[in-house]
């Protein structure tokens, strides 16, 4: 009889490794929560794992702050990461289907095209964008935020790859024998086979554009029209004598509800996207 104490011990390991891993992952957003409740003064004192009673009064600041319209930047920073996600995952999502479902002379031509933009930094092409937004008008708008993600060579690639393991061809043409449009094929039965994949680029691409200050920082300079990344990056020249800590914490606090909000809603699909694979041949 095989003896289960080694299997046990190494259960515990493992176990043990994990609670490490974890501590040490939530720990820095327990000590901010914290932070967000201790006053400046609190603050100054040191570290303390215990909440303080200023949560209101600093959220009270942070909302009336007039020289600094966190609520209107996390509004702009929403409607540039909504946007941007739904439309980088839906188009990337059509132009993977074209790929994949059709058969043309140039394919394998369009194809290495779009991968070698995958590989050009934004920051080459930075000028030359900041030079055509500003002769087209869009400049100091959210706009240029919000149409580029349009192309996105490397969500398309993991949209083609996807359709590659997920969805059967025959299905397509069974869709096209029935009188099915093109369009209606891919809205009403390729898209809900790539419903995993579309769940978890759309997390990425908005965590990404939330996140995101070059392209922001370029392009906006109107301070109710700032992106979070900005806004959050301004305090490093804060007056001394006005700064407050717990104003800081918390506005850093309520910048990342949004994110967790949307992980949580959709971090699900981070295993259905690689456990299913819609319709097998």
């Amino acid at each position: 009889m095989i003896s289960k104490k080694p299997k046990r011990i190494q259960n515990i390991f493992v176990y043990a490794v994990l609670i490490v891993l974890s501590f040490m992952c939530l720990f820095f957003f327990y000590i901010l929560i914290i932070n967000a409740t201790r006053s400046h003064a609190d603050l100054q004192k040191g570290f303390s794992a215990l909440p303080g009673t200023h949560f209101l009064e600093n959220l009270k600041n942070v909302a009336n702050d007039g020289t600094f319209p966190m609520f209107r930047g996390i509004l702009n920073s929403l409607i540039v990461s909504g946007c941007s996600a739904a439309l980088c995952t839906y188009f990337s999502a059509l132009t993977a289907y074209g790929l994949y479902a059709y058969e043309f002379k140039l394919k394998k031509a369009a194809f290495t095209f779009i991968m070698a933009i995958l590989v050009m930094p934004t920051q080459v092409t930075a000028m030359g964008f900041l030079r055509l937004i500003t002769k087209m008008g869009l400049y100091d708008s959210l706009l240029p935020l919000i149409i580029p993600s349009i192309a996105s060579p490397a969500v398309f690639y993991f949209m083609y790859s996807y359709l590659q393991s997920s969805l059967p061809l025959s299905l397509v043409e069974a869709a096209r024998i029935d009188g099915s449009g093109e369009f209606r094929t891919f809205n009403q039965i390729v898209m809900p086979i790539m419903k995993p994949a579309i769940a978890v680029q759309a997390i990425f691409t908005f965590v990404g554009s939330w996140n995101n200050y070059f392209v922001p920082a370029l392009v906006i300079q109107s301070k109710n029209k700032m992106t979070v990344p900005i806004l959050i990056a301004t305090l490093r020249g804060a007056d001394y004598l006005t700064f407050d800590m717990g104003k800081v914490y918390m506005m850093i606090f309520v910048a990342i509800i949004p994110i967790v909000i949307v992980y949580l809603f959709l971090s699900k699909y981070i295993i259905a996207g690689v456990t299913l694979g819609g319709v097998k041949e």
